[in-house]
């Protein structure tokens, strides 16, 4: 596209738009309900529900897949539905926080696998707000004119991070992958028309994983001391979510001049059913504007908002106002509204 058909960008008009043009998922096919989790950990079902709003959740078991497996064949998904090639892909970033390995990133594993020849890729990590992170990443390398066609896939095995003898975490998460490609609109009123991403440090050490980063290398003590795996202390993390999650859709909501009678979808990240309708309360969202699907995936965590897209992209109709909104540990959150394209 030359410069003088390229459509405008908010904050830079000489520069395109991203819209996501296409959108794939995938979830393993296991099955982990709650009626099965109150045979090994002290829960219930009433009780489950009563505070997550979760009924059962997805694992992956096959021992022969993991989290890059999952990316990939979300992708497949997403360029069946394109009709395009892998190798017509030139960027891809792997939105994850349970990558194959520390190194090499499970981006390039996800290129490889899928033979995206023209491809390179990285993973990027903000908790559960991976996905928005690299959505708005992705973005401006759209906005920049450096690339055309840009995948972000976000995906997590959670499992993996997960101790299911903690009922205060096992109950919450599953696995699953969702993805986007991003390209530059035709039109400027389409596509991600603002952002605010925001982070806060200070909230480390309410939802975290302790050990196995340079901090706390893997010993014997961290792992019988169970510090591998995910830590949450669910009242702190409830009250910040909803606050900020409510400011950051207000402002974004300000920058693209329009209101909350305006937006015809939320899609929330997918942590706790309480925190999605507080959001929408406090913003008079009503529920039938809402995307919710914790109740049969739970907390995907990079993969929540995409399989939202993936979900409901028959029911989205071109030019609807979508608000995309996340929350994570760390603390990391924000919020995007954009115009659907396709």
């Amino acid at each position: 596209m030359n410069s003088s058909s390229a459509p405008k960008n908010l904050y830079h008009p000489e520069m395109p738009k991203a819209a996501i043009t296409a959108v794939g998922g995938w979830v393993p096919p296991t099955v982990l309900s709650n009626e099965i989790l109150e045979q090994f950990v002290e829960t219930s079902d009433q009780w489950i529900t009563e505070r997550t709003g979760i009924k059962e959740r997805r694992i992956l078991v096959d021992a022969d897949m993991t989290t890059s497996d999952m990316a990939v064949l979300a992708i497949k998904d997403l360029l069946k539905r394109r009709q395009i090639s892998p190798e017509d892909i030139q960027l891809l970033i792997c939105a994850t926080v349970t990558p194959d390995h520390v190194f090499p990133a499970t981006a390039n594993i996800i290129c490889d696998k899928l033979d995206a020849k023209n491809a390179w890729g990285f993973d990027l990590e903000a908790a559960c707000s991976s996905f928005l992170y690299g959505l708005v990443t992705g973005a401006k390398f759209i906005e920049a004119g450096t690339y055309d066609k840009v995948l972000v896939v976000g995906v997590d095995r959670m499992s993996a991070i997960i101790d299911y003898e903690d009922r205060t975490t096992c109950v919450i998460f599953g696995d699953g992958a969702g993805a986007v490609l991003l390209e530059p609109t035709e039109d400027e009123t389409f596509g991600i028309q603002a952002a605010r991403l925001y982070s806060d440090g200070s909230g480390r050490h309410f939802l975290f994983q302790k050990a196995g980063g340079a901090f706390i290398p893997p010993t014997i003590e961290s792992v019988l001391n169970r510090e591998h795996f995910v830590y949450q202390e669910g009242k702190v993390v409830f009250n910040f979510a909803i606050k900020r999650m409510v400011e950051a859709i207000k402002n974004v909501l300000q920058d693209s001049g329009i209101t909350a009678e305006d937006v015809d979808w939320l899609v929330p990240h997918q942590a706790n059913l309480r925190i999605i309708r507080g959001v929408a309360r406090m913003l008079g969202f009503p529920e039938e504007k809402i995307t919710i699907n914790i109740q049969k995936y739970g907390n995907t965590t990079s993969a929540t908002i995409p399989l939202c897209l993936w979900e409901w992209q028959d029911k989205f109709r071109k030019g609807d106002n979508i608000i995309l909104t996340t929350f994570g540990g760390g603390f990391t959150w924000g919020a995007v509204h954009l115009r659907w394209a396709i």
